[in-house]
């Protein structure tokens, strides 16, 4: 009888907690919005599963959650906490990205600087809230949208605030298609969206092949707290274009990145139990997420009005909302609010060139607090 009742009393029936129930439900409607709304359902559904195997709870000492030292899961998320998946995860980006649209119209480059407005306003604010200047870098950055990035920084800026950091910055990535349109509506005119943008040149072979390594420079030099996401990055890149190296750009791109990505998933979901993330700290870090993706997003658009007062060849200003890394959500959302203006207007590979950049922006906006705020 005793041990049928220490059994029971160790159930994750017992054990549970309202907080548990909340996450576990969080993790549901994640699964729930992959699946049904295919609201980026390779993200969405490892991270969604990761809090439900996180939240059901178990009794101390059996090695088996995220913080417990000798636990697999604790092994898993060791990747993550010490910054491990990011750079592979950018490694598999760059060898799937084509930067030849950027190429062709530099000018739009501007446009992902642009949107980086969301990182450092949204720093401002957390420190106004009382963060320290570390975590609110940390928490500035998921403007960016760009979650391996995200994660890479707070891991060594606010480790402890990595959980709320993360699943807030996927969450966003994940709702583009939700919150961006009504703020591109919001900010412009209906003959502002149906700006006509000139076909993009044909960029030749030798141009993607030097912008990578030439990008790499001068990235690394204006800010060396980007190198490794950086790196590995146009190192991908590199891979695609030389040509010569399919194999590995082929592995990079797909069966590395996937096994990253199901890896960082559920442990970043795991790390959501619920003593760990249900605090005030992880509700103010989402709200600042969410208002740091809203100044990013709005931060694009407004330069690429300003950016129309001088130009002759006018840029499409729905554009300008895909300086936010959120790659190809963003981009496809400028396309499709586009053409619901005008079926006609195809503003697709435009917006890839401020899209693109975001990425590029964003991480050098990482290895820039990095620099700045390292202890």
């Amino acid at each position: 009888m005793d041990m049928l009742l220490k059994f029971l009393d160790g159930t994750g029936f017992s054990l549970m907690s309202w907080g548990n129930g909340i996450m576990i439900v969080i993790g549901i409607v994640f699964i729930t919005l992959a699946i049904v709304k295919d609201y980026e359902p390779l993200l969405l559904v490892p991270i969604g599963f990761g809090i439900l195997l996180g939240n059901i709870p178990f009794t101390a000492g059996m090695a088996i959650g995220v913080y417990e030292p000798g636990s697999v899961l604790s092994y898993i998320y060791y990747g993550v906490s010490q910054g491990i998946f990011p750079p592979l995860i950018f490694l598999g980006i760059g060898a799937m990205t084509d930067f030849s649209t950027m190429l062709s119209n530099p000018k739009l480059v501007l446009l992902g600087a642009a949107a980086q407005v969301g990182i450092f306003l949204t720093l401002l604010g957390a420190l106004f809230l009382g963060f320290t200047p570390q975590e609110a870098g940390a928490i500035g950055i998921i403007g960016g949208a760009d979650g391996p990035t995200a994660i890479f920084l707070s891991a060594k800026l606010a480790p402890h605030l990595l959980g709320p950091i993360a699943i807030a910055a996927y969450s966003y990535m994940a709702l583009v298609p939700v919150i961006q349109p009504p703020i591109m509506k919001l900010l412009t005119t209906r003959e502002e969206r149906l700006i006509h943008m000139k076909p993009p040149r044909q960029v030749s072979r030798r141009e993607r092949i030097i912008f990578p390594i030439a990008g790499f420079m001068i990235c690394a030099l204006i800010a060396p707290g980007s190198m490794v996401l950086i790196g590995m990055l146009f190192f991908g890149n590199l891979l695609k274009e030389s040509l010569v190296t399919d194999r590995l750009a082929n592995t990079a791109r797909n069966a590395m990145i996937d096994i990253v990505t199901i890896l960082l998933g559920v442990s970043v979901g795991a790390s959501t139990s619920a003593d760990h993330f249900l605090t005030p700290q992880s509700l103010l870090v989402f709200g600042l997420g969410a208002l740091s993706f809203c100044i990013a997003t709005a931060g694009g658009i407004l330069f690429a009005k300003f950016m129309n007062l001088f130009l002759k060849d006018k840029i499409n200003p729905l554009v300008g909302a895909a300086g936010v890394s959120a790659v190809p959500d963003s981009a496809r959302v400028v396309h499709t609010v586009g053409q619901k203006e005008d079926p006609t207007n195809y503003l697709l590979m435009h917006a890839m060139a401020p899209n693109v950049a975001g990425v590029i922006g964003s991480a050098i906006g990482a290895g820039v607090l990095w620099t700045v705020l390292v202890r």
